[in-house]
């Protein structure tokens, strides 16, 4: 269980990997398996048994919502139909070549089923911290592909396992209404409280309930689903989607601060936190086994990895090749090529997903006995998420390379395109708003001679010379300006320690200039 022991140890990992993995060069996923697996060793924790509920209800959620809600909805539109490929007739091929693989090497079907269903679907968080590196359009397709797998997999696991336990019986019907249920019944229980908690946010006025309301979506989203025995994953997604689009338009600036800082703060640490747990979970795994059954482990979990690879590189391809002749002899243009597909092949991460089903299988048949190589099911599944975690992120840099994906401009194309309309569109209805506003002739001019020096800055960006005269001017004008608010800063601390001001005083005047600071530092792009 999750002791308190176990939480320091955890906030301690993710503080010793963020202090010192860019420094060492290692991608801090992998020094967080590393210090989780010699975490497994110290007695306290040696003997942590990490529950699939925890996984489900107090990880997944927050961390499928996050992405949900910083995906975008324009790239999964243009890329649907590979999407929808390769979330759900991928992971259904993967798992069951996965499950012939393991049947023909001496595991019963059912447990075989199960494995391959534990480790067919891609993890959008492990998928969203390895893969920043590449363009926005992969990176986009990666992470839907892993928000919509999740609930394929679901279904063929919960068929496996159910069909392994005998208590329910294999049949087209019962396959198809699993299906049916875990897609409609997510996408309804996401829109449902994702409708909710729009409703909730028209009628509220108070960051703090507006934060509530963003914090519990996800949640009940996720709940919900599963009440009906639906996906909550894909709820969870739905939900995300949904808001995405609509709270922007709903809550306020203070409101939208505070949701970026504590989200991203939030999926950090469970991020962190999770990848400890995976490393100390395998070695829990490894010591239950004995050293047969160990050595047999490592052999799947290698061959394991290797199947996965070599599928996804013969779906991409098989699919690819198709869709490709199909497009060009309408006329068009394939969105993704050969260089896309080598990435991707090797951008198939495993995670929390994955560990969940596994842990969660149960340990006793119907029959009253033993649900057969439980532990060899949880070892492997552990093994194959530190090895794709571990190996592919190692080798994912000279795929790259070997790739030369072209660079993505479009997000900064498209930033400047868009500061640019608002300052212009600002400077057409200043007029108008200065005298709703009731400004005099000297405000009026002021404030223009602000916005036509933003548009400056932005014409200058886009001409690409770091040496235009303009932006050197604004580069100056903001060191200079962030010089004197932190000299302001400075004063009020300055003032607070002399006991010339109180302390509620200090933090009342900082909360403006932090804010003020936060917007110069934002005002000159990386």
């Amino acid at each position: 269980m999750l002791g308190p022991e176990l939480v320091v140890a955890l906030g301690l990992a993710i503080a010793v990997t963020a202090a010192v993995a860019d420094r060492i060069r290692i991608a801090p996923p992998v020094l967080l398996l590393v210090i989780g697996a010699l975490l497994a060793f110290v007695p306290t924790f040696g003997r942590v048994e990490l529950p699939a509920d925890a996984v489900l209800l107090l990880f997944l959620p927050a961390l499928l919502y996050w992405e949900s809600l910083t995906t975008s909805l324009r790239e999964i539109r243009k890329n649907l139909r590979g999407i929808v490929l390769m979330g759900t007739v991928l992971v259904v091929v993967t798992a069951g070549v996965v499950a012939t693989l393991l049947h023909l090497l001496g595991m019963p079907w059912g447990p075989a089923w199960v494995l391959g269903a534990a480790v067919a679907p891609t993890d959008a968080t492990a998928v969203g911290v390895l893969t920043r590196m590449l363009p926005r359009r992969n990176v986009t397709v990666l992470r839907a592909e892993s928000l919509v797998n999740d609930g394929t997999t679901l279904v063929v696991y919960g068929i496996a396992v159910a069909v392994t336990v005998g208590t329910q019986e294999l049949t087209f019907w019962s396959v198809s209404g699993m299906l049916v249920l875990s897609y409609v019944g997510g996408v309804a229980a996401g829109l449902l409280a994702a409708w909710l908690g729009s409703l909730v946010l028209r009628r509220v006025d108070t960051v703090v309930l507006e934060n509530l309301v963003t914090l519990l979506v996800p949640f009940a989203a996720f709940l919900g689903a599963e009440a009906i025995g639906a996906s909550g994953v894909l709820a969870v997604v739905a939900a995300g989607i949904v808001v995405s689009q609509v709270a922007p338009k709903l809550d306020r600036a203070e409101t939208r601060q505070q949701v970026r800082a504590f989200w991203s703060f939030l999926t950090y640490l469970l991020n962190g936190a999770l990848f400890v747990l995976v490393g100390i979970e395998a070695m829990v795994a490894a010591r239950a086994l004995d050293a047969r059954e160990l050595w047999t482990g490592i052999g799947l979990v290698l061959a394991v990895s290797v199947v996965l690879v070599l599928v996804r590189f013969a779906f991409e391809g098989t699919i690819g090749g198709t869709v490709r002749l199909v497009t060009r002899r309408f006329g068009g243009e394939p969105r993704e090529g050969r260089r896309d597909r080598l990435v991707s092949g090797f951008a198939g991460f495993r995670g929390a997903v994955s560990l969940a089903m596994a842990v969660a299988v149960p340990r006793t048949l119907e029959s009253g006995g033993a649900f057969p190589d439980r532990d060899l099911i949880v070892f492997v599944t552990a093994g194959v998420v530190v090895v794709t975690i571990v190996g592919q992120a190692l080798v994912l840099p000279a795929v790259l390379r070997r790739a030369a994906l072209p660079e993505d401009e479009s997000v900064g194309e498209e930033r400047r395109y868009a500061e640019r309309t608002a300052v212009e569109e600002a400077l057409d209805a200043l007029p108008r708003l200065a005298r709703k506003a009731g400004a005099d002739r000297a405000t009026i001019d002021r404030v223009r001679r602000d916005l036509e020096a933003h548009l400056d800055v932005i014409q200058a960006r886009e001409e690409d010379d770091e040496d235009h005269p303009t932006l050197q001017r604004h580069d100056a004008t903001v060191a200079l300006e962030l010089a004197l608010v932190r000299h302001k800063a400075a004063t009020l601390l300055r003032l607070r320690d002399d006991d010339e001001i109180d302390d509620v005083v200090l933090r009342q005047v900082r909360a403006g200039y932090d804010a003020e600071e936060a917007r110069l530092e934002g005002s000159t792009p990386a």
